[in-house]
């Protein structure tokens, strides 16, 4: 009771803190009994020691003389199974966390009493114990800079010889909470920032260097698991199958990421260790296998998530050590044979270029003959003869006749040839210039003029790969590759006449509006920035769209037609003038009327609200909770809008009705029952999306592929006026889908290219 009344009278004074300090030292154990006791002590220190750090410097004096941190050592020695460990962690975390002057973190990190409690036996098993110890070394390497960095850090002449706030750390950087993988990362990479020379030996000699090479090895199986879900056919949806593939890469990239920090800390040593294990551990083992170089035992991976691997290793990692070794192993087999020539006869190749190149063309070949891996390794002898050559590697990839192996090798040729920091020798033999080969854009043509054709996905993502090839003026293309272009033409523009008979024809005009920029944008964008995801969707994407045959579907189909037809229209664009087109050629205000027998409130009716029923059909329909009730079908197309209209009668007024129902008019479908022929059946589209009118334009639809679509039946007096009632509605719908048709003219026209150039040769 005195101690409560004390302190609520003077709680940040002097006098109090040495009250507090002596109740601590007079703890001889800590148990259950006296543990809330403790608990209360230890929150009263932290919190005068941070006001005396900010607001009175005697209690911090005081602090010091005591050696208050002594006695949270002695605490955590002293507890028997009292739980004090998470309550004592997390106050300090505090206490650190808030420490503002330099004479107090100084004086907190010196005397070796925080590196006893980084180093005490703390028992982790079971509850949240892990991620208190964690969000406490946190707060420590937040703190640190180059002067206070030694003060943790316990030297024999000029080496480190222990470092026990990244020691103890390290030992949960694979942690199964991803928090507390987070933290011990951003620790790391505190500690890498403020480094000097004798901490970036400790990191980077055995055992400690250790840890790297088990940060490429737990990459390289997440990387094996990501193909056991690419490769897995258990019958899992396309779309449950994609969104597993997109957590996993997520988890691969994070690592990437992390590793790309390491190297942007830029110390040289920091830098060689990590770039070797991603070599030897990653990226050797892949490639070499892949490219028929060496056969490695267990590198198993297969060739489409390899060269995902390599991809994200380019776009991520980067950097000219990276790429000068992918492009070095890539290009070994025809390195071997002509680069000397090619040095010899290319009078702009420097002496330093000269030199390096035959630097990396040496490397490449220690490689090529010893295992990366120490271990199980069997050499394939590289091809002599030219023929052999020009199907070897990455080209017998690029020639195979699975378009997923030609996308993805193709994609990886790219990266290196966009990128800045390549040789220039390198560059010259694998850039742009060298890849507009006629066998190229001739594989590629043929996978787009397939019949049958391949899914939208390999279509879209093989006119971004021929755009990339035939953007550049200057060069056409051969008699054979106009022939196969034109077919791949006229096959999109017959699937999209197709879309005008479905039941989606009235949103064609404002999907093309939507997706035109879009489409440009996605054509547009740099293999830096492409997303190599694709590449593991290639395999599955030609599986049938997943759940029944719905409106959903349907518009799924029309907006993929859509996006395909608007490819072929730029990709014309590309060969004829060596650029995009910029807008679309059409005024999608600039619609014709086709309307004449309804007034214009008909066609802007809403539900509820009073329409005339001149143009109105009688009959009756039978509602799940109104009975069977007399209304008028009034179908009515104005501009590019359809409706089909229920309507009752009004009571008061004969000849106007009020909306009980609306739906839309396109692909409502109307049949007569076989049966019955006083029944019309029609369909009606539940599923409507909504367009986004934003920079990112779109649509969105949450998990609408389930929505069942809806059904009208209806009853007329006898067959001649329900056969009337179904002319009408065909009637309205001819009339919508002649709005939708004229507008839609200047893209119709079938203008397949000439050809008007024989450049290319044949």
């Amino acid at each position: 009771m005195w101690r409560s009344l004390w302190r609520s009278i003077d709680r940040f004074s002097l006098q109090y803190f040495k009250h507090i300090i002596t109740e601590l030292q007079q703890i001889k154990v800590v148990d259950m009994h006296n543990r809330e006791v403790v608990i209360d002590l230890l929150q009263s220190t932290v919190e005068l020691v941070t006001y005396g750090d900010r607001q009175d410097p005697l209690i911090f004096e005081c602090f010091m003389e005591y050696q208050v941190l002594a006695e949270f050592v002695r605490v955590l020695k002293i507890s028997r199974k009292s739980r004090i460990e998470a309550p004592l962690l997390q106050y300090l975390s505090i206490m650190i966390q808030n420490m503002n002057s330099e004479h107090s973190i100084y004086y907190c990190l010196s005397n070796d009493y925080i590196n006893s409690i980084i180093g005490h036996k703390f028992e982790f098993e079971g509850g949240d114990l892990a991620l208190y110890y964690v969000s406490f070394l946190r707060a420590l390497s937040n703190k640190l800079n180059k002067d206070t960095l030694c003060l943790l850090l316990k030297v024999h002449g000029d080496a480190v010889v222990s470092f026990p706030l990244y020691y103890e750390a390290l030992k949960f950087s694979h942690h199964r909470e991803k928090m507390i993988q987070t933290a011990i990362r951003a620790l790391t990479l505190s500690i890498y920032n403020v480094s000097d020379d004798m901490v970036y030996q400790y990191i980077t000699a055995p055992p400690v260097s250790k840890y790297f090479s088990d940060l490429v090895a737990s990459l390289k199986e997440q990387f094996f698991h990501l193909d056991t879900l690419v490769q897995a056919t258990n019958g899992m949806r396309t779309n449950q199958k994609r969104e597993e593939l997109l957590l996993e890469t997520d988890d691969i990239i994070d690592d990437l990421y992390y590793l790309k920090d390491m190297l942007g800390v830029g110390d040289s040593r920091l830098t060689r260790v990590v770039m070797e294990n991603l070599l030897r551990i990653l990226v050797f083992p892949i490639l070499l296998p892949l490219l028929q170089l060496r056969q490695i035992n267990g590198s198993n991976l297969s060739v489409v998530t390899s060269f995902y691997t390599v991809s994200r290793l380019l776009q991520v990692i980067g950097g000219k050590g990276m790429f000068d070794t992918v492009a070095g192993v890539i290009l070994y087999p025809h390195m071997a044979s002509s680069v000397r020539d090619a040095i010899v006869k290319d009078s702009t190749v420097s002496a330093d270029d000269g030199k390096s190149i035959f630097n990396q063309l040496g490397d490449m070949e220690k490689v090529v003959s010893s295992d990366p891996e120490a271990e199980g390794a069997e050499i394939f002898c590289c091809p002599q003869d030219t023929i052999h050559i020009h199907r070897s590697g990455i080209l017998a990839h690029i020639f195979s006749e699975s378009c997923s192996l030609l996308l993805s090798s193709l994609f990886v040729l790219l990266i290196i040839a966009e990128a800045k920091d390549l040789h220039p020798m390198l560059f010259r033999m694998i850039g742009i210039s060298g890849m507009r080969d006629i066998l190229i854009v001739n594989a590629l043509l043929k996978v787009l003029a397939s019949q049958p054709p391949f899914s939208v996905l390999i279509q879209w993502h093989t006119g971004w790969f021929l755009r990339k090839l035939l953007i550049s003026p200057g060069k056409g293309l051969a008699s054979h590759n106009f022939k196969l272009f034109n077919a791949s033409y006229q096959q999109s523009h017959e699937n999209f006449l197709k879309e005008l008979d479905g039941c989606w024809f009235d949103h064609i005009p404002e999907v093309l509006r939507n997706e035109w920029a879009g489409c440009k944008a996605a054509l547009e964008e740099s293999s830096q920035c492409k997303d190599p995801f694709f590449l593991l969707e290639l395999d599955f994407s030609h599986q049938s769209t997943d759940g029944d045959a719905t409106s959903y579907l349907a518009w799924q189909r029309m907006v993929n037609t859509v996006k395909v037809f608007i490819l072929h229209l730029q990709l014309k664009s590309c060969i004829l003038k060596g650029e995009l087109l910029e807008e679309l050629t059409l005024d999608i205000s600039a619609v014709v009327d086709s309307g004449k027998t309804h007034a214009s409130d008909v066609a802007s009716a809403s539900f509820g609200s009073e329409v005339p029923l001149g143009s109105g059909i009688p009959c009756r329909i039978a509602f799940s909770n109104a009975g069977i009730r007399d209304i008028y079908l009034i179908p009515v197309a104005k501009k590019r809008s359809g409706k089909l209209l229920l309507a009752e009668k009004h009571p008061f007024r004969s000849h106007r009705g009020t909306v009980l129902a609306i739906a839309p008019l396109a692909g409502s479908n109307p049949k007569v029952d076989e049966g019955h022929p006083t029944w019309l059946h029609l369909q009606i589209r539940e599923f409507e999306p909504k367009f986004r009118n934003t920079k990112f334009r779109g649509y969105h639809a949450a998990k609408s592929n389930h929505i069942v679509d809806g059904r009208w039946t209806l009853g007329f007096s006898d067959a001649k006026a329900c056969a009337a009632a179904r002319l009408s509605v065909l009637e309205e719908t001819r009339k919508l889908r002649s709005s939708v048709e004229s507008l839609l003219a200047p893209l119709l026209q079938n203008n397949c290219l000439e050809n008007s150039s024989e450049s290319e040769d044949d």
